[in-house]
């Protein structure tokens, strides 16, 4: 009996075996087919990722391109802007010197047209006096000329 049973041990031993040969095989294909399903899912999300990361980059260097571009624009602009100023100081310089030489002028025409006004009142009275001297010389001729006649009728 101890030998039967050591003969059934063996045969449960080698049936155990094989179950658990069987059983890792099927766990190890098992294993092996979700290995290679990760696989393949971890080789497409990388791929995917890899595709992602050189549109990434490839934005990135269109926008560091439009940014290099903004940026020589605005510099572009600053200069531009800094000219204008130039000019509008240099403008408003011009102005005011002409400002001022237009009122220097100014002042000298006013001045010529007060000297101008006073002349012009002084020879009104001189040509005036000379009027009032015109008209007693006429009255006064008148009057001789009368006294000459009225001497000539007698």
């Amino acid at each position: 009996m101890d030998n039967s049973r050591q003969l059934d041990m063996a045969g449960v031993l080698a049936e155990v075996r094989a179950q658990y040969e069987d059983i890792a095989g099927r766990s190890r294909a098992e294993a092996e087919g979700l290995y290679q399903v990760k696989y393949e899912e971890l080789k497409t999300a990388a791929g995917k990722q890899g595709d992602d990361l050189r549109q990434t980059r490839s934005q990135i260097q269109e926008l560091n391109r439009r940014i290099q571009r903004i940026q020589a624009e605005i510099e572009a602009l600053k200069n531009q802007r800094s000219g204008l100023e130039a000019a509008v100081t240099e403008a408003e310089e011009r102005g005011e010197l002409a400002l001022r030489d237009a009122r220097a002028k100014l002042g000298g025409l006013e001045g010529a047209l007060a000297q101008a006004k006073q002349d012009l009142a002084r020879q009104l009275r001189e040509y005036q006096e000379l009027m009032n001297v015109k008209l007693a010389l006429d009255i006064e001729i008148a009057t001789y000329r009368k006294l000459l006649e009225g001497e000539e009728s007698r």
